[in-house]
């Protein structure tokens, strides 16, 4: 599932395509991206089309595209993407809605899972998603109030790291490198994290991301893409997930994968030791 990086990437992406253009089509070819409209894809496509997109924003791993009041709010789910076309081009294969601009362009949600959705939310362009905390790279982001909160969570570190009511926009692949860069391992209970050490994880997370991001974020297929298609390269950048085998970077000793959550975990086991009567 795209994260914080992958959002930001495709956010950016429409905000230089379609951030100040007008909705002068939606054409919606399966309903089920837009099963929470409560009249109908019909609907959507008529309460969207003249509609102005004033700006793109986001939150964690949901973006939303502000139309006066209103928020049309996107979550990509396992394999959701927007792609920028000409209205003439080939569709992409799971292609499910189109929008067509007033530039001539053709904005294209796709999605092959049909896990992710389009939400129109009215009066709520300011905040549609009030459940979901600010991420690391909210300007009112404070560091060290998030860390004294996630001391307080009676439950492993990964696990309060994945909770978006606590901080959100990380998930699998960045907690595992963030946990790797802070020595941490995944099932260390929160409450024993010190001060300095939450600080440090919480950093560790941002960086990571930011870094991500400035690579396009991490594709390993084609189900993550940017608006134009183009896939990101921090994959290679990764030092712990999916890199189970190989050595770590900082120690040499074999990256080892465990289940976690019904998926993977992966860390060194020198550099991260497991807390005491922990496997």
């Amino acid at each position: 599932m795209p994260e914080l990086p992958e959002v930001e990437v495709v956010r950016r992406g429409l905000a230089s395509h379609a951030a100040g253009r007008s909705i002068d089509k939606v054409t919606v070819l399966h309903p089920r991206p837009v099963r929470t409209h409560p009249i109908g894809p019909e609907a959507f496509a008529v309460e969207l089309t003249g509609r102005r997109i004033d700006d793109i924003r986001r939150r964690g791993k949901f973006t939303w595209l502000a139309l006066g009041d209103d928020a049309l709010v996107v979550h990509l789910g396992m394999s959701g993407q927007f792609r920028i076309n000409r209205p003439g081009d080939e569709l992409p294969r799971n292609t499910r809605v189109l929008f067509d601009l007033d530039d001539g362009f053709q904005l294209r949600f796709v999605d092959q899972r049909m896990f992710g959705g389009l939400d129109l939310r009215a009066g709520a362009a300011d905040d549609p998603v009030p459940h979901i905390a600010l991420d690391p790279f909210d300007p009112a982001f404070d560091v060290r109030a998030v860390a004294a909160r996630l001391r307080t969570r009676r439950t492993g570190v990964k696990r309060a790291l994945l909770d978006q009511s606590l901080i959100s926009g990380i998930g699998n692949i960045y907690a595992d490198e963030a946990l790797w860069r802070a020595r941490i391992h995944y099932d260390l209970p929160a409450t024993d994290l010190g001060p300095r050490k939450a600080v440090e994880l919480l950093d560790a997370s941002r960086t990571v991301m930011d870094e991500a991001l400035r690579q396009g974020g991490t594709s390993f297929d084609s189900l993550y893409v940017n608006v134009n298609g183009e896939s990101g390269y921090f994959s290679r950048g990764l030092e712990a997930y999916g890199r189970e085998g190989e050595p770590c970077r900082r120690c040499g000793t074999a990256i080892v994968r465990r289940s976690f959550m019904n998926r993977s975990s992966y860390l060194c086991p020198r550099c991260q030791r497991a807390p005491k009567g922990r496997p």
